[in-house]
């Protein structure tokens, strides 16, 4: 499936209309994760998603993994490895100019990591490349609210439940890990979520998680990542088979 693992007659014969890119970020997840977690679960959903596609009839390539993004506001947390928005732009740019010469005509990026952000790149880029290009996060595909009772936004009980399903030889015990307290902004505004800023990870949490991760369990992960690969199988079917010129359903009347 991966495109890394397939030799050029296979790729050749297949006639990919879809490439998947999954993109993460190499930093800490509380102190039970691997500094991997968010590569690990983009590359996990892309794949078993392509997977189910083909199972449809659907060929798509599945690009490598790029395991760097934007950790602005955790560089002195040791070994956070980060990229500027900008170098991302830079490589996106290069790998879709690549893909356009070559056969493919869609392109969806699987995030993994909260601080990478592609719409801004895809508004610039779309215009310059005859590429469709979207980008989804996976943990917001299916609302969390019916899986999980904590919903901490990292290392908390849904990521830890989704690498306990996925990569469980890779999760420490629970109980060495920390108890993701958060300390609120004191603007109200930002708590509210009306005006936004970057988080300062170390003044935010002690353990560099947001969410208990206590709760976590290998069933509640494997649901969830269940209905997440369904969904996104299903976009992949459904994208393959669009006219990149004619993805507009009919005008509402009331707003003619």
């Amino acid at each position: 499936m991966s495109l890394a693992d397939l030799p050029l007659p296979a790729v050749r014969a297949a006639s990919y209309e879809v490439a998947v890119l999954p993109w993460g970020a190499t930093e800490a997840h509380n102190l039970h994760l691997p500094y991997g977690t968010d590569t690990i679960q983009a590359e996990a959903v892309a794949l078993e998603a392509a997977r189910r596609a083909e199972a449809q009839g659907v060929r798509v390539a599945l690009l490598p993994a790029v395991p760097f993004g934007v950790n602005t506001t955790q560089l002195d947390i040791p070994c956070t490895l980060n990229v500027m928005p900008t170098t991302q732009l830079a490589l996106l740019r290069d790998l879709v100019d690549a893909l356009a010469g070559q056969g493919v005509r869609k392109l969806v990026i699987v995030n993994g990591h909260g601080g990478n952000d592609f719409k801004w790149m895809i508004r610039e880029l779309q215009p310059r490349t005859p590429l469709f290009l979207s980008t989804l996060n996976w943990w917001q595909v299916v609302d969390p609210k019916g899986y999980f009772e904590d919903l901490g936004d990292h290392a908390g009980e849904l990521e830890t439940s989704v690498m306990l399903a996925i990569a469980p030889e890779l999760v420490r015990p629970l109980d060495e890990a920390g108890p993701g307290r958060a300390r609120p902004w004191r603007m109200a505004a930002l708590r509210e979520g009306w005006a936004w800023a970057p988080r300062r990870w170390t003044q935010v949490t002690d353990d560099t998680g947001i969410g208990d991760p206590k709760a976590a369990t290998r069933e509640k992960g494997a649901r969830f990542f269940d209905a997440v690969c369904g969904k996104v199988a299903g976009y992949l079917v459904e994208l393959a088979a669009a006219d990149v010129g004619d993805l507009y359903g009919a005008s509402d009347d009331r707003h003619s």
